[in-house]
C-alpha cells in the first residue's frame, strides 16, 4: 500500500507547531453517600500552523495513520468537529477529507491500477438536523423560535443520535442534508457507505454536556475543536449574513441576539476536545 503519511512528511516543507497540553479532568465519585473530587490527567493535542494549508496537511496525516492502523476492516472511526459559527468547520472538514481520500489507496489495488478506489472518508454536517420551519411555526412562540434558529433547541438531537448509532451498528446510514435556499432539511440526501472508514461529523453543539447531547458526544472516537477569537468569527458570520441578502443592521442584530450567545455556549465545550485546532485566516 502506498504510505501516504510518509509521503506527506517527505514532500512537505512547512513548519507546523503541534504539542500536547496535559490538563486535569475533574472526576466526582461517591463513597458512603459523600462526593469525592479527584483529578485525572488528560492530553490535548494542539495544532497550529503558519497557514491553513499546514493545518489541513497535519490533520490529514494524523487521520491517515489512525485509519491505516484500524484492526477491524469493518469498523468506523468517528471524529466530532465542533466550534462556534464562523470558525470554518465545513471548510476544514471538507479539505481534510479530500486530502485523505487522495492519499488512500487500498491494499487490494496495484499502484498502477486503473480502478477508481472507494473514498475512505466523508463528512456528515449537523445542519441537516435542524428542525423544519413548520416545527418552529408550531412552537409556543414561533417568532422567537425563528429568531433563535441555530440555538441548540432548534435542532433534533434525537435524530442525530439515532443516525450515529445506526452508523455504528450497521456500518452505513442515510442522513439528511440542509437546503439553504429552501431553509429546511432534505431527508436521506447523504449516504454514508460501508466503505467509509472515517466520518467527520461537524457541527456547533456536538460536545454539549446536557441531555441527549452528552450521549452524542460519547459516540466519537476523537473530538476536535476549532479555537477562534469570537470577534473574528462574528465578523465572518456578519459577512455571511450580508452575502445572503440581510441588511447590515439586521445582520448585526441577529449576531448580538442569537449568534454570539450561541458561540459563547459552544466555546465552553472546548475543554472536552482531544484536539484543539488554532484558527488560521483562510487567506493567509
Amino acid at each position: 500500500m502506498f504510505n501516504g503519511a510518509t509521503h506527506l512528511r517527505q514532500s512537505s516543507s512547512f513548519s507546523l507547531s503541534c504539542w500536547s497540553i496535559k490538563c486535569r479532568q475533574r472526576l466526582v465519585l461517591k463513597k458512603n453517600n459523600k462526593q469525592i473530587q479527584c483529578y485525572q490527567k488528560q492530553e490535548v493535542h494542539v495544532v497550529e500552523g503558519r497557514c491553513i494549508e499546514e493545518v489541513y496537511d497535519d490533520l490529514s496525516e494524523r487521520l491517515l495513520l489512525t485509519v491505516t492502523g484500524l484492526q477491524d476492516p469493518n469498523s468506523k472511526y468517528l471524529v466530532g468537529l465542533a466550534g462556534p459559527p464562523g470558525a470554518g468547520k465545513s471548510t476544514l472538514s471538507s479539505e481534510v477529507v479530500g486530502r485523505l481520500n487522495k492519499l488512500w489507496i487500498p491494499k487490494t489495488l496495484e499502484p498502477d491500477s486503473l480502478v477508481q478506489p472507494d473514498d475512505i472518508a466523508t463528512v456528515l454536517p449537523m445542519d441537516g438536523f435542524h428542525l423544519y420551519r413548520s416545527q418552529l411555526d408550531a412552537m409556543e412562540n414561533p417568532e422567537e423560535a425563528h429568531a433563535r434558529r441555530g440555538a441548540p433547541w432548534t435542532f433534533n438531537p434525537d435524530l442525530l443520535l439515532k443516525c450515529l448509532q445506526t452508523l455504528r451498528t450497521k456500518g452505513s446510514v442515510h442522513a439528511p442534508s440542509f437546503d439553504h435556499g429552501v431553509g429546511d432539511p432534505v431527508e436521506d440526501d447523504i449516504f454514508i457507505s460501508i466503505h467509509h472508514k472515517l466520518v467527520i461529523v461537524e457541527g456547533n453543539y456536538l460536545f454539549l454536556e446536557e441531555g441527549i447531547w452528552k450521549e452524542i458526544a460519547s459516540i466519537f472516537n476523537e473530538k476536535w475543536f476549532i479555537d477562534i477569537d469570537l470577534d473574528t468569527s462574528m465578523q465572518r458570520v456578519l459577512r455571511r449574513h450580508i452575502s445572503t441578502g440581510k441588511k447590515p443592521d439586521a445582520a448585526k442584530w441577529r449576531i448580538e441576539y442569537n449568534d454570539r450567545p450561541n458561540a459563547e455556549l459552544i466555546m465552553q465545550s472546548k475543554k472536552d476536545a482531544d484536539v484543539v485546532i488554532k484558527s488560521v485566516d483562510f487567506q493567509s
